[in-house]
């Protein structure tokens, strides 16, 4: 077996003090990692210098997803207390959530402003399925997102040991969040600042994909062989302006995983909407997307093995244990890497 299928091939150590709490500001003043794989050179600078790097003749898509408040606290009817971490639509009334706190089918959970969820499904990977209703009537999911962004909270990655505050309503959304649906952020695109996307915009041919990235982008790979990792699904939309630019030729620069993985399943599939459960590794690497903008990303997760896709595994932990070694802040408030 090679040695890129072992799961344990793709951890690293990352010293105390690494993980980033709180973006820089302002959010182009990030470190930037520049790997040029045509010369095998790393070039040390920051974000404000992107534009210096992305190749002329280059087509740059990004994810518009909007982070939701995805995270709210309640209680049962005993009156213990549960929080429920909403996760992605599956029908026009049933939702997939994570719970806090032991609940069966049938068990109602009371939320501010009389939000009220039923639990219908427990699934076996610890997810939930339940119906929400709004003052006594059953709701969709667009109504439910208003609700929500009254009474819950940005949901920071587990990794942060901290809640949010006011200003990470601003801090963890990008500047182009649209579509609400996200339960965590395309990270890569945080890093803008108006001016330096004014001027990305001016210089390159710019498109918007959506990704709604669910709670599954934190689930560590636990399986001893990468590819008997069950991938968690997103849902996708990509307009036809954009697919006509991934039937050509042109290169492209994917900002962020989500995107990645997004352009690549519809090479594959052909499908401009749906379900996207794809998942990028040494094995499957990428067919269309020339050059990759990304954070920094945990270890032995999906994301690095992203990133190994293209430019493999060696060089990936080669040029983690280099951003360590400069200092550089991991994780989603992070630096970034540009691969060429």
């Amino acid at each position: 077996m090679t040695s890129e299928l072992l799961t344990k091939n793709y951890d690293y150590e990352l010293p105390e003090g690494f993980i980033a709490t709180t973006p820089v500001h302002p959010r182009d003043h990030a470190k930037l990692l520049v790997y040029d794989r045509k010369t095998d050179t790393i070039t040390h600078t920051t974000f404000k210098h992107l534009l210096d790097f992305i190749p002329k003749e280059c087509d740059v898509f990004l994810n518009d997803t909007r982070v939701i408040k995805a995270r709210i606290f309640g209680e049962k009817a005993s009156g213990g207390k549960v929080e429920l971490l909403f996760n992605k639509p599956l029908d026009a009334h049933h939702y997939l959530v994570l719970i806090r706190g032991k609940v069966k089918v049938g068990t109602e959970l009371f939320f501010d402003d009389s939000l009220v969820a039923t639990v219908t499904d427990l699934n076996e990977d610890g997810s939930r399925v339940v119906t929400f209703t709004h003052q006594g009537k059953e709701i969709r999911f667009e109504e439910l997102v208003l609700v929500l962004d009254e009474i819950g909270h940005i949901p920071l990655p587990p990794y942060m040991h901290r809640e949010d505050n006011k200003e990470d309503e601003t801090d963890y959304q990008t500047l182009f969040a649209k579509n609400a649906g996200a339960v965590a952020a395309p990270t890569a695109s945080l890093h803008f600042t108006p001016e330096l996307f004014a001027a990305l915009e001016a210089r390159h041919q710019t498109h918007k994909v959506t990704l709604h990235v669910g709670a599954g982008t934190f689930k560590p790979v636990e399986v001893e062989e990468i590819l008997d990792h069950p991938m968690h699904s997103e849902y996708f939309h990509i307009s036809q302006e954009a697919a006509k630019v991934l039937d050509s030729k042109t290169p492209l620069l994917a900002i962020g995983t989500t995107v990645t993985r997004t352009l690549e399943y519809y090479v594959r599939t052909g499908k401009m909407e749906g379900e996207c459960d794809l998942f990028l590794n040494p094995h499957n690497p990428p067919q269309r997307v020339t050059h990759l903008l990304t954070n920094f990303h945990l270890p032995k997760s999906t994301l690095i093995m992203l990133v190994s896709a293209f430019i493999g595994r060696e060089k990936t932990l080669q040029l983690y244990k280099e951003a360590i070694d400069k200092k550089y802040r991991f994780f989603s408030y992070g630096d970034a890497m540009l691969i060429l």
